[in-house]
């Protein structure tokens, strides 16, 4: 089973993919920032997006759940998609 949360932030398309058995990838304009591994019930994803003028923000994606899984998007430390499902 896949599941695919993505959102635009600032003009950057941010695109979390979870599957049961391939695990989990950060992709951040097509570019895979992170990925983890195998089936887990709860996992962090780290990225950075990157500006034309070389400023930089952290990103930090949450995922977790049993029955359905959620996904939590941070970027520069404020939540900016709480809970999608």
């Amino acid at each position: 089973m896949k599941k695919i949360f993505e959102t635009i932030y600032d003009g950057h398309t941010i695109t979390v993919e979870n599957t049961w058995f391939h695990g989990e990838r950060l992709y951040m304009n097509g570019q895979l920032q992170d990925e983890r591994l195998g089936l887990a019930l709860r996992g962090t994803l780290t990225g950075e997006l990157k500006y034309d003028n070389g400023e930089t923000k952290p990103v930090k994606v949450t995922l977790g759940g049993i029955l359905r899984i959620h996904c939590r998007i941070f970027i520069d430390h404020s939540l900016i998609i709480p809970g999608i499902r």
